[in-house]
């Protein structure tokens, strides 16, 4: 069986991969997909696959982008960070869906599932994607993938504290202190996490609202915030966010 997955997070990627090897090595994962844009012009070259994997968000968009600009009648599962109430809907017009992070068993009985499906359910399936679809996208992405060792681990949104640009790279900062590398940029966050939950106050930091102990002002009409972990070099709002800063705070 030949699958496609279409995933942003290399390390979600990498242990789907590595979980469908386990299940069946006959499994051959072609092609790991990183974004909307690539999806399209991936299938406009005559790609093709038995079973698609498919994370519902992706950082230049939504993946029904995909499946709206061309017509694609591989089945597909969803994989997810959204809550569950957020995508019962898919389970009646898709294959199966899976919850990040995603176990070996849940993952074994999606492709069971997909192995006893009937193709002649394909047109509808994806005809009627679209009306489920409107529910869950209005949800903003809750978790993250992280690596701790030699797996991943789920962090919650609610958790992190801050998003950190360093070096070229973003750090997530948890409420423990831990930080992890994550592979989004800080553009793209904002258009994934909750903009009422999160707010960017510099060009390389984002912080979480609950993790904010105290407000001050800083000299040239700046402000300064204090928070765990945070340096105080990171710490202030950039002059021309503090207008948008104060609102976000008095929501």
């Amino acid at each position: 069986m030949k699958v496609i997955i279409i995933e942003d997070e290399k390390l979600s990627a990498e242990h789907l991969s590595n979980l469908l090897k386990r299940i069946d090595p006959t499994i051959d994962v072609v092609n790991i997909i990183s974004s909307v844009k690539k999806s399209l012009e991936t299938f406009a070259d005559g790609v093709k696959a038995d079973l698609l994997f498919v994370d519902i968000h992706l950082a230049d968009g939504l993946s029904f982008e995909i499946f709206s600009k061309i017509n694609i009648e591989t089945p597909v599962i969803f994989t997810t960070a959204y809550d569950e109430y957020a995508i019962n809907a898919f389970k009646v017009n898709s294959v199966d869906y899976l919850l990040k992070p995603i176990g070996i068993d849940d993952l074994r009985s999606a492709v069971n599932k997909f192995n006893k499906f009937n193709y002649q359910q394909k047109a509808n399936v994806l005809e009627n994607i679209a009306q489920s679809y409107a529910g869950a996208v209005k949800q903003n992405k809750n978790r993250f993938m992280v690596k701790m060792g030699d797996s991943i681990a789920s962090v919650k949104a609610e958790d992190i504290f801050h998003f950190i640009a360093e070096d070229g790279t973003v750090i997530l900062s948890g409420s423990t202190g831990k930080r992890y590398v994550i592979d989004y940029t800080l553009d793209q966050l904002e258009t994934l996490v909750s903009p009422e939950l999160f707010f960017r106050i510099n060009r390389k930091v984002m912080v979480n609202i609950n993790a904010i102990t105290k407000v001050g002002s800083y000299f040239n009409s700046r402000l300064i915030i204090t928070s765990p972990y945070l340096t105080s070099d990171d710490s202030i709002v950039s002059r021309e966010r503090v207008n948008d800063f104060k609102l976000w705070l008095d929501k």
